[in-house]
Order: C-alpha cells, then sequence, then structure tokens
C-alpha cells in the first residue's frame, strides 16, 4: 500500500480528535494506544472491536487545543508508516462504524499544521 494510502488512514484518525476535553496534553504515546485496538479492523477488516471504538471516542475527545489536534496528527501520520497492509475502505468506515462525527474532509494531502 502507498505512503499517500498510510496518509489518509492517519488524517481520518487525526480528524477524529476535533472535539476536545478540556486539560488534556495529547502525546504520541496516548495517540498510539488508543488506536492500538484498531490495527486488526484497519488491516484484517471486519468489525471493530469494541476497544477501537472506545479508543476512537477517546480520541476524539482528548485534544484540546488546536496543537493538541496537530500532534495528534503527526502522531497519527508516524504511526501509519509502520502498519503496513491498512486498508483505506476499513479506515474511511471508523468513524461511522464507531458513532464518530468528523467535521472535515479527510485528504492525504492535508497538512497536519493546518488542523483545527
Amino acid at each position: 500500500m502507498a505512503l499517500g494510502g498510510k496518509a489518509t488512514v492517519v488524517l481520518l484518525l487525526c480528524a477524529m480528535v476535533a472535539n476536545a476535553v478540556e486539560g488534556e496534553v495529547v502525546t504520541c504515546q496516548m495517540v498510539v494506544s488508543s488506536i492500538k485496538p484498531c490495527v486488526g479492523y484497519l488491516t484484517i477488516g471486519g468489525p471493530p472491536p469494541p476497544s477501537c471504538c472506545n479508543g476512537v471516542s477517546y480520541l476524539n475527545k482528548a485534544a484540546a487545543t488546536t496543537p493538541d489536534r496537530q500532534t495528534a496528527c503527526k502522531c497519527l501520520k508516524q504511526a501509519a508508516t509502520m502498519l503496513p497492509g491498512l486498508n483505506l475502505d476499513a479506515a474511511g468506515s471508523l468513524p461511522v462504524k464507531c458513532g464518530v462525527y468528523i467535521p472535515y474532509e479527510i485528504s492525504p494531502d492535508t497538512d497536519c499544521a493546518t488542523v483545527q
């Protein structure tokens, strides 16, 4: 799978941090541990496990500021480069399957520095 495709998944997951919980500081360790339960869904398919959706929901609420969301985006981009076999269709459907609303289109061309 092309790196551009992986960037799409990263940006999809990055968008999930749009709604924030005050006082939370986003770290790469937090981001990776939150999405780790989604790896099987993102590479093999099937329904996302509840632990995956819990992580997605947590990320959706974790970032309190634009810099936090940008950090999450960068961390997810980095993590995606280490995930072979990423299924972009599964990644694209993850927010819907987990009941998470993403307020903007995800694109492999998105620059994390522009994430609001």
